[in-house]
């Protein structure tokens, strides 16, 4: 594994646990909370590591090689088309009856397929 990639892993490790707990916090004090202002603050709190974690992988993505860049740019191409796909499906099949998904699962749906699209185009390029 190069410099570069285990640097993003440190960063991406320490994001994710302030991620964890910025989440556990917010669900615990979500129904302490009284005021419209507080609350909304305590809901939106674990968007803050969200947001270091994409530049923590803007910035490895800028320090790889043209290699890995296309690999990756490919992956999350494939990825958001398909999560376009998939939940423009789902939105159909509300129409009949199916019921209604809920937002957060877009996000983790696009990086799974994000990891999916990116063991594919590493093997093709491989």
């Amino acid at each position: 594994m190069d410099k570069t990639t285990r640097r993003y892993l440190r960063h991406f490790l320490v994001i994710m646990v302030l991620y964890v707990i910025s989440v556990v916090i917010s669900v615990r004090q979500l129904p302490l909370l009284k005021g419209t202002v507080g609350r909304i603050v305590a809901a939106i709190a674990p968007v803050l590591p969200l947001l270091l974690l994409v530049w923590a992988f803007l910035k490895y993505l800028n320090n790889v090689d043209e290699l890995q860049q296309k690999i990756h740019l490919n992956a999350i191409a494939w990825a958001a088309g398909m999560t376009g796909l998939i939940t423009m499906t789902i939105g159909f099949l509300e129409n009949v009856g199916l019921p209604r998904l809920s937002w957060l699962y877009i996000f983790p749906l696009m990086i799974a397929l994000w990891g999916i699209g990116l063991a594919f185009f590493t093997r093709r390029y491989s």
